[in-house]
């Protein structure tokens, strides 16, 4: 039986997923289209040259594997190339570079040539302009030394670097940043600019506000003065916008970027953008200022994980010479975890109440100026909870803990258990003993006396506890 084209990628999606994180394979994988079936041969669509490249430099092993589990040992990989239509029909009237297209084999360089790449004169180019001092905007502190890479960033982080040394010179152009409120998209884009701006000092280099663009144009029609606006935008060389999708349902905003996206896209010059949600979510932006932003590398940064969360506390502390303990890190690493800008909020409350009331920086007040900032922060401490952080903690099933096993490791599991139940939560003992399969009181009693005397003579038994209780605390 012929198998189709699009059975064959589904077959060989489902065995990717299971191979790669979630994000990647949204970012890498969805996207990608099956067009054609030749014998032994898939050929798939992708969005870019910069995405088949990083396929055939992170993913070339994979797919190769999967595909010849699909098609034989034979098989082999096309990939196609296409633009969005809109360019095509834009490509005249704007004179921008037509759509590509390439077909390769695996593991042979692409060909792309361009159809009448005429290039267009600057008719704005004044002579001497180009010596003249611009205020870049930027944000000295944000550098990518104090912007830490996690999984959440990696990609954004990583396009953001490779512009930088070479900025319009890659394929990453536009580098559209989205991501929700203080995940890290201005910081990003401040670092791109100041990398640029320390290395290429001959580099013109802007970080404005869509709101600031918007207004400076409103203030270029009344004062007649729309071909000065012009002119110094078209002469930036790295051009970074942010929130830009606050152009939404400004007409004549959106007609004069997107000429001077053309312009400096043209160029070779460097765009940078940043934005709330992906392109394909924009609304009131016209389609073809969209089908440019889709031009290059659309890069989204989420939420860190917690991991990456006690990292941009350290390094946070670090910068300002400030020694917390590390079980206070962790605690507003565990409850602040909407967004970097809240987090970093927190910890500067902290060693501000520290300071003002001269207390010292621990955990009580952590737990207090946490409760302030963030709503229903507090996790009710449970039996349930207890049971489950000490069953993970030694491996130990549920059901073993409640059944009548007396295998040592879940005999200790169980007691220890039935002591944090005791000192974290107001169930009686007989309800304890409910919990660990109707055990009854005395048990209970017996179990909390046997932790609390080992505690004393086993200190690795003790550091176990300790290590329970520190986790518990942080959940709380």
């Amino acid at each position: 039986m012929n198998k189709s084209v699009e059975s064959v990628w589904a077959s060989c999606l489902h065995t990717i997923s299971m191979h790669v994180s979630q994000q990647s394979f949204r970012t890498w994988f969805e996207p990608i289209k099956p067009v054609g079936l030749n014998g032994s041969v898939l050929i798939i669509q992708v969005p870019s040259q910069f995405f088949y490249e990083w396929l055939e430099e992170h993913y070339v092993s994979l797919l190769s594997k999967v595909i010849r589990n699909e098609l034989g040992e034979e098989a082999k990989l096309e990939y196609q190339l296409v633009v969005d239509p809109a360019e095509k029909e834009e490509k005249d009237a704007d004179k921008m570079p037509p759509d590509a297209s390439l077909s390769v084999n695996k593991g042979k360089a692409p060909s792309v040539k361009w159809k009448n790449a005429e290039k267009i004169k600057n008719p704005f180019v004044i002579p001497g302009i180009k010596d003249m001092i611009i205020d870049s905007q930027l944000i000295p502190n944000y550098t990518f030394d104090n912007y830490i890479e996690g999984e959440c960033n990696q990609l954004a982080r990583s396009a953001g670097v490779a512009i930088s040394k070479n900025p319009g010179g890659t394929a990453f152009n536009p580098l559209l940043l989205y991501g929700g409120v203080g995940l890290g998209k201005t910081h990003l884009a401040h670092a791109i600019g100041n990398y640029v701006k320390q290395h290429q000092r001959d580099k013109m280099i802007l970080y404005v506000s869509s709101e600031k663009f918007t207004n400076q144009f409103i203030e270029a029609v009344k004062n007649g003065s729309i071909p000065d606006f012009v002119n110094f935008y078209q002469l930036i060389d790295v051009l970074i916008v942010d929130d830009i999708q606050f152009f939404a349902n400004k007409g004549r905003t959106q007609d004069i970027f997107f000429h001077t996206f053309n312009h400096l896209h043209q160029s070779g010059k460097q765009i940078v953008l940043t934005c709330d949600c992906p392109p394909k979510d924009l609304v009131g932006i016209e389609e073809r200022l969209v089908s440019r932003f889709k031009w290059g590398l659309t890069a989204d940064l989420q939420i860190p994980d917690f991991e990456t969360r006690i990292a941009i506390l350290e390094k946070k502390l670090h910068s300002e010479n400030i020694d917390i303990s590390r079980n206070v890190i962790e605690y507003i690493a565990y409850h602040v975890n909407t967004n970097v800008r809240e987090m970093e909020g927190a910890l500067v409350s902290l060693m501000a109440q520290s300071s003002l009331n001269r207390k010292e920086i621990d955990l009580g007040l952590a737990k207090l100026i946490v409760k302030n900032l963030v709503e229903n922060m507090s996790q009710q401490i449970s039996i349930e909870l207890i049971q489950q952080k000490v069953g993970d903690y030694f491996n130990v099933p549920l059901e073993d803990m409640k059944g009548k096993t007396r295998r040592r490791s879940v005999v200790q599991a169980r007691q220890i258990s039935m002591y944090l139940a005791k000192k974290y939560t107001e169930s009686s003992l007989k309800l304890i003993g409910k919990h660990f399969g109707g055990r009854d009181h005395s048990t209970v009693i017996h179990a909390c006396q046997a932790v609390a005397n080992q505690m004393d003579t086993d200190r690795t038994f003790q550091d176990d506890v300790l290590e329970l209780q520190k986790q518990i605390d942080i959940s709380i």
